[in-house]
This record gives C-alpha cells, structure tokens and sequence, in this order.
C-alpha cells in the first residue's frame, strides 16, 4: 500500500513527532537526554531552521519548528549522531527511531500557541510532574530563560510576539485544556473485526501462521508499530499466544 504524501505547511512550520522503533525507550538516563538536546544545537547552528518547542518524552520526541529545507533533512540532522552515540553506549546496532516520522503543518497563528502548549504539558498529562515548570527536559523552561533576558536556543521571539510577558505566557501554557494535536488526531483504535480487516487488507494475507517464522515476526513488529493496538488484541487477531507475540515486539528493546 502506498504511502500517503506529507502535508506541505505554507508557513514552513511543523509539529512532529519521532517515536522509537517498535515502541521502544528512546532516552534511558539524563545522560541521553542530554546528548539529544546537544544534537539539536548543533543542527541548529547550520540555519536550517528554528526551533520553537519541544519535548523528551520517554519513548517520543514533540518538536516544533520552522524549516527551509525539507522537515526530513532537518530530522536527519538531529538524528544521526545521536542514534550512533546511543547504539555504542548500549552496545546495539540498527535504527532506534521508527522510519517514518509524525508530522503535520501549523498554518494559524493560534494553532501554532495550541501546539506549543499540547508540547509543554505532555509530561503534565502523562502524570510524570505536577507542574509544567518542573519538567526539564521540554522548551518550557528555555521559554523561562529567553523572557528572564538569558540566552536559550531556541528561537524565542516568535511567541514572545503573542505573550509580551512571562506572566501572559505562563498563564496560557499553564491553562487547563483539552487540545488535540498530530498524536490524538492520527491514532486510530480498532475493534478485532476491523483490525482484522486491515491486516488482510494492508498486507494481502489471512492466516499469518502460514508464512517463514522470520517474515511473520518481521509482519507483527511493523503492525504492533505503525498500527494503534495491543499485544492483547493482537494476540486473539492473528491467533498467535500473547508469550510470542511480546516475545517478539520487545525485541532488542
């Protein structure tokens, strides 16, 4: 099946989100945390774009940004070091990211502040803090510096444009929401039936058992991956034990 085509944004702005492969935690320590952040900064110093928020969460990343070039290149730039750094710190090799990114474009200024927003309080929703300033590792805090007058990396003037103070800046981040973006907007749950439906449909075959032991556990990694379900209901769809099933979509996690 072909894959749909990206959405262009007119404005040059995209919120995107990089997910680990098969699910997996991206960042294990602050250590990796750190080394990412550090990633951004040198791409950001080659001027390809500007980068307006973003978040680590533990197996995704939310980024906002501005791009001259295409959104892929950008992410290239980040990605690469890091992936060759965390596979020799963890002594793994292949991809940690899932090939084909989320993204999609940001055309109005007030979807623009709903983004940066729904970034700054995934950890808040996620139950990981209490407050959205106690969480170090998103733009939040960088927002607290650039308005203090320090000197963050990210491109700060573009918000500061809409909140003229802190306090404005802080009460809109900090509101009490139900914003929906890229993550809810493209996660799709699927009752068996219709899972089942997909499966044949998406990958020309009804009864997985009957294929190579190897293209069948390649088959339920990419479907675990890209498709919203669960090792439970995946187990009674494709009637393959649970044990196995995990088994292999835990797979050099």
């Amino acid at each position: 099946m072909a894959r749909l085509a990206r959405e262009k944004s007119e404005t040059g702005i995209y919120h995107i989100m990089l997910r680990g492969l098969d699910k997996r935690n991206i960042f294990l320590d602050d250590e990796d945390r750190l080394k990412f952040i550090d990633s951004m900064i040198k791409a950001m110093g080659k001027g390809n774009f500007e980068l307006y928020g973003y978040c680590l969460m533990g197996n995704h990343v939310h980024l906002l940004l501005k791009a001259v070039e295409e959104p892929g290149t950008v992410l290239k730039r980040i990605t690469v070091g890091y992936v060759g750094w965390n596979n020799r710190k963890y002594e793994r090799t292949g991809h940690l990211f899932q090939n084909r990114y989320l993204s999609e474009p940001v055309e109005s200024e007030s979807y623009l502040l709903t983004v940066l927003r729904y970034i700054h309080q995934n950890p808040l929703k996620a139950g990981m803090v209490k407050n959205i300033e106690d969480y170090r590792w998103s733009s939040y805090q960088q927002y607290e510096k650039f308005y203090k007058g320090q000197s963050p990396f990210i491109s700060g003037e573009l918000i500061k444009a809409y909140f003229k103070t802190l306090d404005h800046f802080r009460t809109f981040m900090c509101a009490a929401n139900e914003d929906q973006c890229l993550e809810e907007n493209r996660v799709v749950k699927y009752n068996d039936k219709r899972l089942r439906e997909l499966i044949i449909n998406k990958y020309a075959i009804r009864d997985i058992k009957s294929i190579p032991k190897k293209e069948q556990d390649a088959m339920i990694k990419e479907i675990y991956s890209n498709i919203e379900t669960s090792i439970r209901q995946l187990s009674r769809v494709l009637g393959i034990g649970k044990t196995a099933i995990e088994r292999v979509v835990k797979q050099d996690r």
